[in-house]
């Protein structure tokens, strides 16, 4: 190459890199070390507790009805139908009769992608479960002391110990069933231990459990946290989704994104300050913050001054209770974000693009907030307490008062710059994850209906 040619090379390059320059720096790609090393055995026995229904007080739910492979992890309602609901995904209805739910779950199915790596420390959208080296267990959840010591393997085994501990999600309404009943007064150890005797009672379980763990020799030595840390070993092997052509483009691949997405990518880490919260390798800080976000649904049972209705949800509060954490959720990673809606710590927003402009102006968006955009199944006695919290100026302007986002400027093309970017996230492995579910369960029961 000519001396002018090298020059007009080192220009160009120089324009580029000025022209895809951030406020803050792009992360660092995931790597194998990132997440643990896959075990088959323990991956094939999680897959199918995971799918089975065993695991619920009225053997009626599995952990996969509000998280399945067929619906991105989550199941596309906002707020989702649990324990007594019938179907599956958006086809879920709130069941009949006898049968049918007592409330929404009041907050949306979190998605499950990448939460086995390491950088994931903390989970639910209050954090109520958290690594924490000074606790006997290794770990901070509501259940404290009772939570099982030395046995759980990582922060997402301890998250699994809790959703059939729920009434509302997988454990039933007191009176129903034996599961039920100690959840209704929060007896976590004799809920885990009915479930290690159900599970202890299929031989083909125990055959599983004892490839899987070394120190399990018989039925006796089965244990729930077990149950847990295999449930764990499938959901962060299964859906570690980290080849996007953004990680492509992290690993040195310039030419996977088009110009668009690098304009996305600059105003993301750039101008929009989305980074701010949406750092990292898996876009999240893992902390908490207040952005506005409508309140809808039944809320936690958390009441404003002059409410006694429970119908607001104090977010992180609720774990650390500080009133300066009222209103705050924990930053979810953006990994495999486009389809993972409905989006926000309670689905507010069905379209992904309606809560990216949320976060322009938060407090704006939340005043004018469109109802219709919930995905919410009708049932009237429920349905009345759908937009109760939203529709009151006097809460609304609570939640306002605790935003910590201010307003961004940006036009429609760089709206429709930064979409291209967050479309870019998609690991195009995981938008079909028919192979992760079972045809059958050695329960016997049904996987889907």
């Amino acid at each position: 190459m000519s001396t002018y040619g090298k020059m007009l090379l080192g220009i160009g390059l120089v324009w580029v890199t000025q022209l895809y320059a951030a406020d803050y720096p792009l992360p660092e790609p995931a790597v194998k070390t990132d997440f643990p090393r896959p075990d088959d055995a323990k991956t094939n026995l999680g897959r199918l507790l995971f799918y089975d229904k065993i695991l619920s007080g009225n053997r009626n739910i599995s952990c996969a009805t509000c998280h399945h492979a067929l619906t991105a992890t989550g199941d596309g309602w906002s707020l989702s139908v649990g324990e007594g609901g019938l179907g599956l995904g958006v086809a879920r209805n709130t069941g009949q009769g006898l049968n049918e739910i007592h409330a929404r779950v009041p907050r949306n199915a979190p998605p499950v992608f990448n939460l086995g790596a390491a950088s994931f420390d903390t989970l639910f959208a209050d954090g109520r479960v958290q690594a924490d080296a000074g606790q006997p267990s290794g770990f901070k959840t509501p259940a404290g002391d009772d939570l099982p010591t030395g046995i759980l393997e990582n922060v997402l085994a301890a998250q699994a110990m809790f959703p059939v501990t729920s009434g509302t999600e997988m454990a039933g309404q007191s009176g129903e069933n034996d599961i039920a009943n100690l959840s209704a007064v929060n007896d976590f150890n004799g809920v885990w231990q009915l479930l290690a005797e159900r599970l202890r009672s299929v031989p083909e379980y125990v055959a599983l459990f004892q490839q899987s763990f070394p120190e399990v020799h018989g039925a006796a030595d089965i244990t729930y946290a077990h149950a847990a840390n295999a449930i764990a070993a499938f959901e962060g092997t299964a859906w570690r989704c980290d080849n996007s052509r953004f990680d492509q483009y992290l690993r040195g691949r310039q030419d996977v994104l088009s110009a668009q997405e690098k304009r996305g990518v600059k105003l993301f880490y750039g101008k929009a300050d989305c980074a701010q919260c949406h750092s990292g390798t898996f876009q999240t800080d893992g902390d908490f913050h207040a952005i506005a976000m409508p309140q809808i649904g039944p809320g936690k049972g958390d009441n404003l001054p002059g409410y006694t209705d429970g119908l607001d949800d104090f977010g992180r509060e609720r774990v650390t209770k500080k009133r300066e954490d009222r209103f705050k959720f924990r930053t979810p990673s953006l990994r495999m974000v486009e389809w993972t809606g409905p989006w926000g710590h309670d689905g507010a927003y069905n379209s992904l693009e309606g809560v990216v402009r949320h976060h322009l102006n938060a407090t704006a968006a939340l005043k004018s907030y469109d109802t219709r955009q919930a995905v919410l199944p009708l049932r009237p006695d429920l349905s009345a307490l759908d937009f109760v919290v939203q529709n009151d100026p006097a809460r609304r302007k609570s939640i306002a008062a605790a935003s910590e986002i201010q307003p961004i400027a940006l036009d429609d093309r760089e709206v429709a710059d930064l979409m291209a970017f967050l479309f870019s996230l998609t690991d195009h492995r995981c938008t079909d994850l028919r192979r992760d579910v079972p045809q059958r369960v050695p329960s016997g029961l049904t996987i889907a209906d």
